[in-house]
């Protein structure tokens, strides 16, 4: 018996973010993911304090940034960055999954307002974290693509 669900969240240029839980009968935890591939702007002579830097900077976006009245203060963050393989001019996967726990009020995985709330934190760890980056470029696939920005038409 499947118990588990996922779900994507659309409208980001360099990342795949989805949510899921493995548990949606009983639903009391979360997890989201925002997965991309990175390339070092510079060099650096320590990768690992960059990553652990890096993973401090999303811990404090996303303690100042989780919904208070959905999810518990606690939760874990979990970036995986291989630091033995960074190299200039060269691509590597990284994948971020943050642990969240629902408060006692039941919400359901479906929710739109859930939904809603988890593409708010992901744009803002996505734009504290990720865009003002001084180590990497955030790249959406291993070759280098970038989805296009949407644009805007204005209807008089």
């Amino acid at each position: 018996m499947k118990k588990g669900k996922t779900s994507k969240i659309n409208g980001f240029r360099t990342c795949k973010v989805s949510y899921g839980t493995v548990d949606s009968k009983e639903f009391k935890s979360l997890y989201l993911n925002l997965q991309t591939w990175v390339e070092p702007k510079k060099e650096s002579l320590n990768w690992e304090r960059v990553v652990l830097n890096m993973t401090r900077d999303i811990k404090h976006s996303v303690f100042n940034n989780i919904d208070k009245n959905l999810f518990d203060e606690k939760f874990i963050v979990d970036l995986d960055l291989r630091t033995s393989g960074i190299q200039l001019k060269k691509k590597s996967f990284m994948n971020l999954e943050i642990n969240l726990y629902n408060l006692e009020n039941p919400i359901d995985f479906k929710s739109p307002i859930l939904k809603k709330t988890l593409k708010k934190l992901s744009k803002d760890i996505y734009s504290e974290v990720f865009t003002h980056n001084k180590f990497f470029k955030f790249y959406l696939t291993k070759k280098g693509n970038i989805k296009p920005e949407k644009i805007k038409t204005q209807i008089d």
